[in-house]
């Protein structure tokens, strides 16, 4: 049995007794067991809570009733959203032995719907990282090149699904952390708008920027989890009232002709090499649909990086305050008086990239510093959003580059903080709109690399992104 399917595939498989959603699950363990040591990337494994769904769900197959959207799905989570009774380390010593007492408005979701989860996939420490090489329980490979990044900070959920071990996963975006991933692994990647999806159970790094967001083999798997997961929920102030479409319907309609796409000038600047031929290449294939492309301008791109790093780490500094020994985390046993116990126990448990930026963000809010900062990074936030909000009134979607460069070796940037941060400016200016993106495969580089093609639309218009998505997909052959 083969666990290489997409939804309806699997769906149909159980329908018709080829195989059961208890075997199926044992098959999708087993995989991703077998697999782990070249990728790394699970971190725990959940064969028990798997099973006792796969098992609910083979009843109401032998009892005809009617299977919910993902009966019999295997499922990979990231390790930053929550797990009732399952171990979540946000890829951190701090909370290495953290058992949730509850579930994620996501997991809930995912689980009604009779989703499978497998278990806890690795991320970068706290979802601070763009190459997964921050996590304090060792690097995720790449499944296409295992001496390269998956990229971050989602790698563990984007090389789950690469690797052929579940169809689809759910990983975190704070600046790129879903689409970035799917690019370097040649899979789908979803960031929904802000508040499309709720924030509830998952670990908060920038809380007015982290999503959940889905990875899949295609675009329809993709729109189908974000379908079960999308949705108001009292628990979360920040999730939006506003109704979810059928996504799923929408794919039926994959005509996009007249379809006004936007191709931003900043961005195709600083495209080179293979991945600028892709994108070139994804461009002319949009205009063989029937698209009408044009060059458009999103000028407050250039303080992008700048914004997005103020904003982030300041937010960050806030929530991880938190991390101080005294309740759930891991705590320093070289301490006489409480303050040394505060500060041994972040200085031994936090890794190197989460205390730069607590100590960033930390500076940015310090007194004398707010101003000069913090709320000048808020009003160009601002800027950057009425670039989008033009742009949406000229065009229907934005097609740009996800990143500079396809996956890079491990080892490569990790010594160069900069660099790394610098890799985000395709992807952190509609993270910090609040807009959805998502990245589709658009082919590989002469090595063999995948390159994405990020998709923008504006708020809550992810049946108009899935659509166009769905159509380059089917026009492209991937």
């Amino acid at each position: 049995m083969s666990i290489a399917k997409t939804i309806a595939e699997i769906q149909a498989g159980l329908r018709s007794r080829q195989f059961t959603a208890a075997e199926l699950a044992r098959e999708a363990i087993a995989d991703a067991e077998r697999q782990n040591p070249a990728t790394n990337a699970f971190l725990t494994f959940s064969p028990e809570r798997a099973l006792a769904v796969a098992e609910r769900v083979d009843a109401q197959i032998a009892a005809g009733t009617e299977l919910g959207p993902l009966a019999g799905i295997p499922v990979a989570v990231k390790d930053v959203i929550v797990t009732k009774g399952l171990k979540t380390t946000c890829g951190s010593r701090m909370l290495e032995n953290y058992i949730p007492p509850y579930d994620a408005t996501a997991i809930e979701r995912l689980e009604s719907a009779g989703g499978m989860i497998l278990g806890k996939v690795k991320c970068d420490e706290f979802a601070m990282g763009s190459s997964n090489e921050n996590s304090a329980f060792g690097v995720v490979r790449n499944p296409v090149d295992l001496e390269r990044v998956p990229g971050g900070s989602s790698g563990g959920s984007a090389a789950a699904v690469a690797q052929g071990s579940v169809p689809v996963s759910l990983g975190s975006d704070t600046g790129g952390s879903v689409r970035q991933p799917a690019s370097f692994c040649g899979i789908v990647g979803v960031t929904p708008t802000y508040g499309r999806v709720s924030r509830y159970g998952l670990v908060a790094f920038a809380s007015s920027l982290d999503h959940i967001g889905p990875f899949a083999n295609n675009v329809s798997d993709a729109a189908a989890l974000l379908q079960v997961i999308a949705g108001q929920d009292r628990m979360d102030a920040t999730s939006a009232p506003v109704a979810v479409p059928d996504y799923l319907a929408a794919l039926r309609n994959t005509d996009v002709r007249g379809m006004k796409i936007g191709v931003p000038v900043e961005y195709m600047k600083q495209a080179t090499g293979d991945t600028a031929d892709r994108i070139h290449e994804s461009i002319a294939a949009l205009r063989t649909l029937g698209c009408d492309v044009r060059d458009i301008s999103l000028p407050n791109t250039e303080y992008a990086i700048a914004t997005y790093y103020i904003v982030c780490t300041a937010e960050a500094s806030a929530n991880l305050a938190r991390y101080d020994g005294v309740r759930y985390t891991a705590r320093s046993a070289n301490a006489s008086t409480l303050h040394d116990m505060y500060a041994n126990t972040r200085g031994e448990f936090f890794g190197p990239e989460v205390k730069r930026r607590i100590m960033l963000g930390t500076y940015v809010l310090s007194h004398g510093y707010y101003d000069a900062y913090y709320k000048k990074a808020q009003q160009v936030r601002a800027m950057i959003t009425r670039d989008f909000t033009q742009a949406f009134s000229e065009v229907d979607a934005i097609v740009a580059p996800v990143s500079p460069f396809p996956a890079f070796k491990i080892g490569e940037k990790v010594d160069d903080p900069v660099a790394m941060y610098l890799s985000d400016i395709y992807t952190i200016t509609g993270s910090l709109a609040g807009i959805p993106c998502m990245s589709v495969p658009c082919g590989n580089t002469s090595e063999g690399l995948p390159v994405g093609l990020q998709i923008l639309c504006g708020h809550f218009q992810e049946e108009r992104m899935f659509r166009l998505a769905r159509a380059f997909e089917q026009q492209r052959g991937f």
